[in-house]
């Protein structure tokens, strides 16, 4: 099973992380990292570590960050290019893509990252409205 980091600038990696568990309930093998403003990326780098060595080495391991280019994927994004063959980085975590992580977390990491990538392109989604008419 993909062990999942969930990273974000300030709260918003646990705050994800506490509504998917409202919805689809407690998961393991899961770690938030929040970066504060005061923190630097040597910061970030411990605090990943930290969670990293909470998993199984035999885990393979998916970031799921808040913004591409942020400190939370720079760092993540270094971890990962030293283990390439068991992490993957994704940028842009929500809500949906969190829970989708869940639901297919048992398949392999490249099949996981590709069916994310999809499926977030295919989430955002915009609700119009049908227009009223007159008597409605």
């Amino acid at each position: 099973m993909i062990a999942i980091v969930i990273a974000s600038h300030g709260d918003l990696a646990k705050g994800l992380l506490q509504s998917a568990t409202m919805i689809f309930g407690k998961q393991a093998n899961v770690a938030t990292v929040t970066f504060r403003e005061q923190e630097t990326s040597d910061d970030l780098m411990t605090k990943y570590q930290t969670v990293l060595s909470k998993f199984e080495s035999t885990d393979s391991v998916l970031f799921l960050v808040d913004l591409w280019g942020g400190s939370p994927f720079a760092v993540a994004s270094q971890i990962v290019s030293r283990h390439s063959d068991q992490m993957a980085l994704l940028s842009g975590v929500n809500l949906p893509i969190l829970m989708d992580t869940f639901t297919i977390r048992d398949q392999p990491l490249d099949k996981v990252v590709a069916h994310l990538e999809s499926s977030g392109r295919k989430g955002i989604r915009h609700f119009e409205p049908k227009p009223r008419h007159e008597g409605d």
